[in-house]
């Protein structure tokens, strides 16, 4: 009886795996020696490519970081999440999506995975290639955007791009002072909720009373 041959599989579906083994080659070279430390030849190696085989998946290393960027970026579990916030009040609702982006973030191992490259990022190429990140999220944003618009009577009357943006901050905001806190003794001491008590003052702010509409 002959041998039957493994079938191979189709063409696109090895490069997508050959593209995917060389963002995850990439990634964990520039988080071992940065961008500028890291060579074409190194990512080829590690991936087990030829050196020649890089350039028919992208042009360049810099081209490289920014699929590496988007990769392990947490929107791809932020942004399904956020379309599936539940919430009855505008309170519930910022409490409801906070929660699911911290899981997100959580998820996608953000802390030791993307905030070493966010910061390449920041400091090699400004922020450029974040701002195609935002345009691909931004649909998802602005449909939350127009819930939370919705429930406009519960809340000041503030811009609702300028209280996401600042919703956006708390979020950032913990993330940052996690990595670089969480192992202070006033970090360690004190038997928090970090999270929710960071939501509980955007919520409400930190002065008791009524809050000044000026």
């Amino acid at each position: 009886m002959p041998t039957q041959k493994k079938s191979l599989p189709p063409p696109t579906a090895r490069g997508e795996a050959t593209r995917a083994k060389l963002i995850e080659a990439a990634h964990s070279l520039f988080l071992k020696h940065g961008f500028h430390g890291t060579s074409m030849r190194q990512i080829a190696d590690k991936a087990g490519l030829a050196l020649g085989g890089i350039y028919n998946h992208f042009a360049n290393k810099e081209e490289i970081f920014a699929a590496v960027l988007d990769a392990y970026h947490p929107y791809h579990i932020i942004m399904p999440a956020l379309e599936n916030t539940q919430g009855d009040s505008a309170e519930a609702l910022i409490r409801d999506a906070a929660g699911k982006i911290r899981l997100g973030i959580e998820q996608a191992n953000a802390e030791t995975k993307l905030l070493p490259i966010m910061f390449m990022e920041l400091v090699e190429f400004q922020g450029r290639h974040l701002n195609a990140i935002a345009e691909r999220v931004f649909p998802t944003i602005l449909r939350f955007i127009q819930r939370f618009i919705e429930k406009r009577e519960q809340v000041r009357d503030l811009p609702a791009p300028v209280m996401l943006r600042a919703f956006a901050a708390v979020i950032i905001g913990y993330v940052l002072t996690e990595l670089m806190l969480k192992n202070t003794t006033i970090f360690k001491q004190g038997q928090f909720n970090w999270f929710d008590g960071m939501v509980d003052i955007y919520l409400h702010g930190i002065i008791k009373g009524e809050a000044s509409e000026a």
